[in-house]
């Protein structure tokens, strides 16, 4: 008679628990956080001088922005991708950037031996077999997955193996849900911003990530498309081993480069000053480059890597950056992709017409609730879709009394455009933590044309310039 394996039915009670267990801790500090800037905005609302208010925001800021690091640090998972989003100096107070920021690269790594379990029943043998080297410690572990560096055996090509952490979809399914029923609170009673459809849009997108078959697909298709359409890729897409492929392991090339944030100190150590002639060019050649892969990604193919995270890329020999982890990916249906190149244009030229009629044809409706509506939503449009920063700011506060979100409430905001939207938050956050101003809309403009030109939306005139096509006109009802 077989006995009960106690230490396997407590694993898997405990396993059943973890979830709710981390639903309690979710609200439990996420109501402490709320309630403690309900009270504080009662607070600041008796004290009558400016600076003092700025300076008790300052504070109320860096208290709750402790709150918020410890939940994303216990609770891991989700709550990683979370402060990812926030820690970006255009898009949260700069308390928060400051202490979240360093959330950002790392999560725990789960021990060797359960990777070595993860790995070699998803791959049919044992690692031996199949590598000539592995590193056990990690190069780096994020929510979803951690890597390491390997040799694969014959061939001797030095490789980059993804191991998905064990036990991870189960939770950050919960934790997605959490949010959601948070986002739909706020939206109701702060925020007039649908939060909704983004953690919608989130759910999805993390959903996908933790198929590795599907990722792989992504490398290989936007790999053949940059370097396609271009004598030479702007960016490096790494090659994958399709017979090492599975839903929870993905083996890929490695590729040898330094994060993009660690440039400054990089230069630092080779002698060049980080903020003179030859550091400035550096760093525009580089986000150029970037840039330029997203926009001939997001206009020309409509099918566009999400994450452009800074632990993604890695600046290489002679500036070549490499965009890595396409887990986040995305398709915009054609009619929303040559919307958003409506968009790209309107925003360029400062047309705020041209924005409302690009804001309807997306599907992306607003209600205003200000005098100056065109010209408010010219600003909305700006802030959310270009990298630029307005003159003299670093920082833009999306929920200011003075900011476009608050005077224009967006109704309707089609969920594959907020791939779009945190591809651009984070393009600008790279820019500003670069010390670069740049317009993604300025540079995206040609890219914007031909994309257009391409679907028959423009033609050209006989002068050579383009012209949009009286259907466009047509578009808009009554008009």
């Amino acid at each position: 008679m077989h006995g009960f394996d106690f230490k396997e039915i407590q694993e898997k009670i405990s396993e059943s628990f973890r979830p709710w267990q981390r639903s309690f801790q979710f609200w439990v500090r996420a109501t402490n956080i709320y309630t403690g800037y309900k009270v504080f905005q009662l607070r600041v609302s008796l004290v009558k001088d400016a600076k003092k208010q700025e300076e008790m925001w300052e504070r109320q800021h860096e208290q709750a922005a402790d709150n918020i690091y410890f939940m994303c640090s216990d609770l891991g998972g989700f709550f990683l991708k979370i402060a990812q989003l926030l820690a970006k100096p255009d898009m949260a107070p700069a308390g928060w950037v400051k202490k979240l920021v360093t959330l950002c690269d790392q999560a725990p790594a789960t021990p060797f031996d359960a990777i070595q379990l993860v790995l070699e029943k998803e791959l049919g043998k044992s690692i031996g077999e199949i590598f000539e080297t592995f590193d056990e410690k990690p190069l780096g572990s994020a929510s979803i997955a951690q890597v390491h560096r390997a040799r694969v055996k014959g061939n001797k090509m030095n490789v980059v193996v993804k191991v998905q952490h064990p036990g991870i979809e189960r939770l950050m399914m919960t934790d997605i849900r959490n949010l959601q029923l948070f986002a739909l609170y706020m939206q109701r009673t702060d925020i007039k911003f649908d939060l909704h459809s983004i953690t919608k849009e989130m759910e999805k997108q993390i959903g996908y990530e933790f198929d590795f078959k599907r990722e792989a697909s992504a490398m290989e298709r936007i790999r053949c498309f940059l370097y396609e359409n271009n004598k030479k890729s702007p960016v490096l897409v790494p090659r994958v081993l399709r017979d090492m492929v599975t839903k929870r392991v993905l083996v890929m090339e490695y590729i040898n480069g330094i994060p993009i944030l660690s440039i400054g100190d990089e230069m630092a150590k080779r002698g060049i000053n980080p903020h003179g002639k030859i550091a400035e060019a550096a760093k525009h050649n580089i986000l150029s480059s970037l840039s330029r892969a997203y926009g001939q990604m997001i206009l020309k193919s409509g099918f566009f890597h999400a994450d452009p995270h800074p632990g993604n890329i890695l600046i290489c020999k002679g500036q070549e950056v490499a965009l890595l982890d396409y887990g986040q990916v995305k398709e915009l249906p054609d009619k929303l992709r040559l919307g958003y190149a409506n968009l790209v244009i309107a925003m360029a030229d400062d047309n705020a017409s041209g924005v409302s009629q690009s804001f309807w044809e997306m599907g992306l409706h607003t209600v205003a609730k200000c005098v100056n509506e065109q010209q408010e939503l010219l600003r909305l449009a700006q802030t959310l879709f270009d990298t630029k920063m307005p003159a003299g700011q670093t920082v833009l506060q999306p929920f200011s009394d003075d900011s476009s979100i608050k005077k224009i409430a967006v109704e309707t905001f089609p969920e594959e455009l907020f791939s779009v939207l945190r591809t651009v938050v984070l393009l600008r956050g790279l820019s500003v933590g670069m010390g670069v101003n740049y317009s993604c809309a300025q540079q995206w403009r040609s890219m914007a044309e031909e994309a257009l030109l391409a679907s028959g939306r423009v033609t050209r005139d006989g002068k050579g310039r383009s012209r949009r096509q009286a259907s466009l006109r047509r578009l808009r009802p009554g008009s």
